[in-house]
């Protein structure tokens, strides 16, 4: 079966999708709750506020195909705001997240700080600072550069979940994995050769 893409109409699911295809793995955008289920790896990418697609998730009833893969063990990946919406809740809107990790999604607020100067997003390229193994970055170097653009970051409870982290004014969790579930706050899809290589290792493990 291939790798599926929730489809629940953020804006960057086709540069995704084709991310994949460019390394020869079959991707598919879906919505369909028995294709969810029976798909070998689920990848969440999200552009947009955290209210909204928590709504659209909800109303198309696709939190529980989702919560039931990752049950099932199957690889799960969160990118960007679908990496927020694992946690139980986020300082941009009201709703709850899907609360498969505790922790809460926090903006950054440089206000009456030394790094007042630092612009919100935080949009560009930066480091990944390297704590613990994952499977998705097999062989990524410490210190290896990726795109982000986001003004929210995932406050998690549990430190030992953290794989990277990523330093802009504050040290947040830029990718974490959790069994077989992963997040990354970044877009692999943008960050050229690093970020195909962790797709490819996502990929890898969606065969096994």
């Amino acid at each position: 079966m291939p790798i599926v893409i929730i489809d629940y109409g953020a804006g960057n699911l086709r540069s995704v999708q084709k991310a994949f295809q460019k390394l020869g793995f079959d991707a598919e955008l879906t919505n369909d709750k028995n294709t969810i289920r029976s798909a070998s790896g689920i990848v969440l990418p999200g552009v947009g506020s955290f209210d909204d697609a928590a709504a659209e998730l909800s109303n198309s009833n696709l939190v529980g195909s989702i919560v039931e893969a990752i049950a099932l063990n199957k690889p799960f990946l969160g990118i960007c705001l679908g990496y927020q919406l694992l946690f139980e809740s986020s300082e941009e809107g009201k709703l709850q997240g899907f609360g498969l990790l505790r922790g809460k999604v926090k903006k950054f607020n440089f206000s009456g700080t030394a790094f007042s100067n630092y612009s919100v997003p935080h949009m560009g390229w930066n480091r990944l600072l390297i704590k613990h193994h994952s499977p998705i970055l097999d062989d990524i170097k410490d210190g290896s550069m990726v795109y982000f653009a986001h003004s929210y970051f995932p406050d998690p409870e549990d430190g030992a979940i953290v794989s990277a982290e990523t330093d802009y004014g504050v040290l947040f969790a830029s990718s974490i994995n959790k069994n077989n579930v992963f997040g990354v706050q970044f877009h692999p899809e943008k960050s050229g050769d690093i970020g195909l290589k962790i797709l490819r290792n996502f990929a890898k493990l969606c065969l096994k």
